[in-house]
């Protein structure tokens, strides 16, 4: 039998009890002449509250459970036992909810005891006497918190790195051919153009920026028509540039910049034997003193630098004392010493995933001469690895003879197809 909560008891006990509705109105009947349906329902749960309330008031500790042998009276014929009443005669001895019941429907309502102990214990094994011990109060004692043992660790401290690289470099070609017979004329050629570019940025993020690059190009064409020369460079340069920083607020620099830049092979016009230009022929070295403007604008596309610089010097040699006069130097001179001012703009702007704009302006005057230049390089990439450039390059330098078709200004052009990497 599954254990039953002591109330199920208490209202077992208050249908016994000479309070309920039953007992006062059939004082003399038998328990075998009982009629449940004789309850009023009013009457009986105002008894089961009553007798709740004073069971309670009174103190009685109510176990929480009982045993299937402490509940056996309740579905046995109503007996009497001797424990009941030797107990109720001890001065020590407390009774229990159960014993105190049983006791008063014994003085009560003696017609309603069926049978006794002796009898039970003649039939049969003799029923244990009810007990109801109370349960000893526990203590429920809360661990006091303990520090967590100390175990060890180990501390890594990693160096911060405020160096940046990156670079990116292509080498492409163009080919273009033209049979003898071909009514328009022309000429078959063939050319190449390599590039790498590297650069290396110190920014510690406290004020100090320090930003290199260093440029290499080299191209080659060759054509029929050119009996003297096999191959003519096409591009050749070599550029370093340095800026050394000073944050003066979020987007302005004081900056100290050092261009320097030059060749690395000699140049040739076609079927000419004079050489035009040389490694060192010219050499121009820039140190100029102002400020720098970063650029980061349209959501991160079009980033860059802007240097403005009131204050620079310009250094120009050439090697070959044949080639001072065609730089602008006095006849046998090696160097020539310039102070002006300069600037630089410098930018990118990716239009879309696969189309960019790269272009770099240059300027200086020493306000008896101007060297102007504008590079820009246009970038449509096909794939990670193949793309197609157009290079545009419009120079201007009063410094130089003046040629009768185009001035003082300088022209150079060519579109390429070939493979190229970003890093």
């Amino acid at each position: 039998m599954k254990k039953i909560h002591w109330g199920f008891l208490l209202a077992f006990s208050l249908v016994l009890s000479p309070r309920s509705a039953w007992s006062q109105g059939r004082h003399g009947a038998s328990l075998r002449t009982y009629n449940p349906s004789a309850l009023v329902a009013q009457n009986y749960a105002d008894s089961l509250k009553i007798y709740a309330d004073s069971l309670y008031s009174a103190g009685v500790t109510v176990p929480a459970t009982l045993s299937d042998q402490d509940l056996a009276p309740l579905f046995l014929p109503l007996t009497f036992y001797k424990s009941v009443s030797h107990h109720a005669f001890l001065l020590d001895k407390t009774l229990s909810p159960l014993d105190e019941q049983l006791l008063g429907i014994y003085l009560r309502r003696p017609d309603m005891v069926t049978g006794t102990q002796s009898q039970l214990e003649a039939s049969g094994p003799a029923l244990a006497p009810i007990t109801v011990t109370e349960k000893p109060s526990v203590v429920v004692s809360q661990p006091l918190p303990q520090e967590p043992e100390k175990q060890p660790v180990d501390v890594v401290v990693l160096k911060p790195n405020f160096w940046k690289f990156g670079g990116d470099y292509y080498l492409q070609f163009l080919q273009n051919y033209v049979s003898g017979n071909w009514y328009k004329g022309g000429e078959s050629s063939y050319s190449m153009v390599g590039s790498l570019t590297i650069e290396a940025n110190y920014n510690n993020k406290q004020k100090v920026k320090w930003d290199n690059k260093l440029e290499l190009k080299l191209g080659f064409q060759t054509s029929k028509s050119d009996s003297l020369h096999k191959f003519k460079t096409s591009s050749d340069l070599w550029r370093y540039t340095g800026k050394l920083g000073l944050q003066a607020s979020k987007k302005w620099y004081y900056t100290f910049q050092l261009l320097a830049y030059s060749q690395f092979m000699r140049g040739y016009k076609t079927n000419q034997p004079a050489t035009l230009s040389d490694f060192l022929s010219p050499l121009n070295v820039n140190a100029s003193l102002g400020m720098d403007y970063s650029v980061d604008w349209l959501n991160h596309r079009l980033t860059g630098t802007v240097h403005l610089a009131p204050l620079a010097y310009n250094f120009k040699y050439v090697d070959r004392l044949a080639l001072s006069t065609r730089y602008g130097l006095k006849e046998g001179r090696h160097a020539l010493h310039d102070f002006g001012s300069q600037f630089t703009v410098d930018m990118k702007w990716k239009f879309s995933d696969n189309i960019l704009w790269q272009t770099r302006v240059y300027g200086f005057t020493s306000y008896k001469r101007t060297e102007f230049e504008w590079e820009n390089t246009f970038t449509f990439q096909f794939n990670k690895y193949i793309s197609t450039k157009l290079f545009v390059y419009p120079r201007f330098d009063d410094g130089t003879k003046r040629d009768d078709d185009h001035g003082y200004w300088q022209f150079n052009e060519f579109v390429s197809l070939g493979f190229s990497y970003s890093f």
